[in-house]
């Protein structure tokens, strides 16, 4: 296939997969509140069932992903030779990330028993 065509491509199904991606998430959101709605909850019991589900530590979390990202990219990049970059800088961001998700869990779920126990005392 020539470059052209292929450039051409390219952000055609970009922004088809975000449309895609889009759609279902607006189409699972209505059908979850219409299966709430056909249990008969009321407005009030609709409304606590949508700000317990939210997190309110969720932008903390995807900043330490990014920042061990980061690291490890920048690990990756900076190892010796270049011949054994194209296996250290892979190896480097997809442990470097894991490392990341494993502490935003850990912090996200010590942040939120701290967030429900002030959250308690208040009440």
């Amino acid at each position: 296939m020539h470059e052209e065509v292929v450039a051409v491509f390219i952000p055609i199904v970009m922004f088809l997969i975000i449309g895609l991606i889009w759609v279902t998430a607006i189409y699972y959101k209505s059908r979850e509140r219409q299966m709430l709605i056909e249990k008969g909850l009321s407005a009030e019991d609709m409304k606590k069932f949508f700000e317990q589900k939210r997190d309110p530590f969720w932008l903390m979390k995807v900043g330490i992903i990014c920042i061990f990202f980061g690291i490890g990219l920048g690990i990756g990049l900076m190892s010796g030779a270049e011949e054994t970059r194209e296996v250290v800088t892979p190896t480097s961001i997809f442990i470097f990330t894991g490392i990341g998700f494993v502490i935003s869990n850990i912090y996200g779920n010590k942040m939120r028993r701290n967030y429900d126990l002030e959250k308690k005392a208040g009440n």
